[in-house]
């Protein structure tokens, strides 16, 4: 196990912006109603916010960073650092984190880099961001995190479609003294990187014309091989085997009583995963918020969208102990603790595509 300290970084907002347009799990066409009833039970995810073609992670970051910054009544001249955190950007090159520079107007001054990554990325992001921030090099960083996961997958998926959606967050953090120290675990298993895969589009399988070609696998999912795609019951395995050891590594290193914690937010993987999780740490399902159902899984973003658009009055009114856990592509994962005092959680935006 891998752990993290940070002295002296508060959290002082997080937003989140989802697509108005929204799919009904219910009315998927590849899907019997027969089948969908199950997976709607099973997943717990009725409905999520897409993306439509045109539209961006980088556009709904943009979104979720200007609600944010207003709220918070923050001069973007005193940015210091912007990090994004997905899985695809909008072009190869330049990073789309540069790209949201020149968008929001920040200062020349303002350090700009992605994070390449997927599900655990918003843990990984605030070990990042947070770690800039303790140095007191960097005053003030908004991490950004979110993808619009739906592009990136088959819509013929009959393991994918269901589940997933697309968000944009943003999570601001400020050098403070008087903070509470975020303590962190993450950690990482590359052999097993092919368990979420999308084999074509990089420079060692560049996209060929069969590639965008649908084809049925072993296991009777049909994608192209430009989308990424999962092995279900693998993803399962390794989360419910590292999730719960996650959680419980970090607070028995930092000595964290679970009666002290007062919400628990696990990454949006699916609801029967994510209640096994729940019941092998023996949590009080009071402590465990749900954004599936009407959001999905929203990769990186569903961390901060479920604070937001499921406990945001709470954390806008009261100090909060909490802790959360990510898991997922790389393989990778994290938890992390973290104590906020009222912080600025706007309501949940809405983008319409032009």
């Amino acid at each position: 196990m891998a752990f993290a300290f940070l002295n002296n970084v508060a959290i002082r907002g997080i937003s989140a912006c989802v697509p108005r347009h929204i799919e009904e799990n219910a009315s998927l066409p590849i899907f019997s109603p027969d089948e969908i009833e199950r997976v709607i039970a099973q997943t717990g995810i009725e409905r999520k916010h897409t993306v439509e073609q045109g539209t961006t992670v980088v556009d709904l970051c943009a979104h979720a960073f200007e609600q944010l910054l207003h709220e918070l009544q923050w001069d973007r001249m005193s940015i210091d650092a912007l990090i994004l955190v997905s899985s695809a950007g909008d072009y190869i090159t330049p990073p789309s984190s540069n790209v949201l520079h020149g968008i929001l107007n920040l200062p020349e001054t303002c350090l700009c880099f992605d994070i390449r990554q997927g599900c655990p990325g918003w843990i990984i992001g605030l070990e990042v961001a947070g770690s800039l921030v303790t140095t007191h090099n960097f005053r003030r960083v908004i991490l950004l995190c979110g993808d619009s996961a739906t592009l990136m997958k088959s819509p013929l998926d009959k393991e994918s479609r269901p589940l997933f959606g697309d968000a944009g967050t943003a999570t601001a953090l400020e050098y403070d003294t008087e903070a509470s120290p975020i303590e962190l675990e993450h950690g990482s298993r590359g052999k097993e990187y092919h368990t979420i895969f999308a084999k074509a589009g990089g420079l060692r399988y560049p996209t060929t014309p069969s590639d965008l070609e649908f084809r049925t696998d072993d296991d009777n999912m049909t994608y192209r091989a430009i989308d990424s795609h999962m092995k279900g019951m693998d993803v399962f395995s390794f989360a419910l085997a590292t999730a719960p050891k996650s959680v419980q590594s970090l607070m028995n290193q930092f000595h964290i009583g679970m009666d002290t914690i007062d919400y628990f937010i696990f990454h949006q993987a699916n609801q029967y995963l994510n209640e096994k999780i729940r019941k092998k740490l023996k949590i009080d399902s009071s402590k465990v918020p749900y954004s599936l159902r009407n959001f999905g899984n929203t990769g990186s973003a569903t961390i901060p969208l479920t604070i937001v658009s499921q406990c945001r009055e709470r954390y806008s009114t009261d100090t909060i102990n909490t802790i959360a856990c990510a898991f997922g592509v790389g393989l990778a994962w994290g938890s992390a603790h973290f104590i906020t005092h009222h912080i600025v959680c706007p309501e949940v935006i809405f983008y319409d595509s032009l």
